[in-house]
């Protein structure tokens, strides 16, 4: 992926040159040009190609926090916090 990222910054580079040094063209277009054509888009290329890596790394970090740990994650149904008390009875209707 990296190889297609450093050729294509070379040839937006090159044609930012060419540019730069032609007679009707200007160092203010040539830079335009260069991150226009260039930076702009292989920057957004690099972030969305890394999107599995990131996650990967994300889920990898988390599953050590969770085996340093030593804890398993709450998976019950119930509110956190509340005391499981059975001196409330349950609300039932009433008879008729």
């Amino acid at each position: 992926m990296y190889l297609i990222v450093i050729a294509w910054l070379y040839v937006t580079l090159l044609m930012a040159l060419a540019e730069a040094f032609s007679t009707q063209g200007t160092v203010l277009g040539a830079i335009i040009t260069f991150l226009l054509y260039g930076v702009l888009p292989m920057s957004l290329v690099v972030y969305i190609m890394g999107t599995p890596l990131r996650r990967k790394d994300r889920l990898r970090k988390t599953d050590l926090e969770t085996e340093a740990s030593g804890l398993e994650p709450d998976t019950s149904s119930h509110a956190t916090g509340l005391p499981q008390s059975g001196t409330v009875p349950p609300v039932r209707k009433e008879p008729d």
